[in-house]
C-alpha cells in the first residue's frame, strides 16, 4: 500500500480546492450534474469521448474541499486515457476511498485522498464527481 503523508495529502487537497483544473462547460457535449444533499456538494463532468479515449474531462461545482479537490484530481488523472484505463483507476479509486483496497500507487495524486476512507461522512464527498463520470461514460457506445 502507497500512503502519502498527511502533510502532503492536506497540500494536494488545498491545492486542488484553491486552482482547480479542468474546469467549465465542453462545447457540445452533455454534462451530468449530481447533488449530496447530506453537505450541499454539486458538480457538474463533462467528457469529450474520442475513439475510447478520454480527450477532454471537465467540471464545475461548488462544495466541500474533499468534493472540489476530488473532482480536480480525477480530470488530471483521467484526461487522456482510454475508457477500460480511466474505468479501471476509476474503481481503484473508489476501492480505497470505501476501504475495501489499500491505495495503488497507479492512483499517483489520487492517493491524497486515502484518508476519506476514515471519515464514512465524507466518502460521498470524494466519490461525487466519479459518480457523475461513470453516469456521463455509461453514455458512450464503447463497449468497455
Amino acid at each position: 500500500m502507497t500512503v502519502l503523508p498527511d502533510a502532503l495529502s492536506r497540500q494536494i487537497i488545498a491545492d486542488h480546492q484553491r486552482r482547480p483544473r479542468h474546469t467549465g462547460p465542453l462545447n457540445g457535449v452533455a454534462g451530468v450534474t449530481l447533488d449530496n444533499p447530506g453537505c450541499g456538494d454539486q458538480v457538474t463532468v463533462w467528457a469529450d469521448v474520442q475513439d475510447g479515449r478520454i480527450g477532454h474531462l471537465t467540471f464545475s461545482g461548488k462544495g466541500c474541499a474533499i468534493s472540489q479537490s476530488s473532482a480536480s484530481l480525477m480530470t488530471v488523472a483521467l484526461t487522456g486515457r482510454t475508457l477500460p484505463e480511466a474505468r479501471a483507476l476509476a474503481g481503484q479509486f473508489r476501492a480505497m476511498v470505501m476501504g475495501e483496497e489499500p491505495g495503488d500507487p497507479q492512483l499517483g495524486d489520487l492517493l491524497a485522498l486515502a484518508g476519506v476512507s476514515r471519515l464514512h461522512a465524507r466518502r460521498r464527498c470524494a466519490l461525487l464527481a466519479w459518480r457523475a463520470l461513470e453516469q456521463t461514460l455509461g453514455d458512450s457506445s464503447d463497449p468497455a
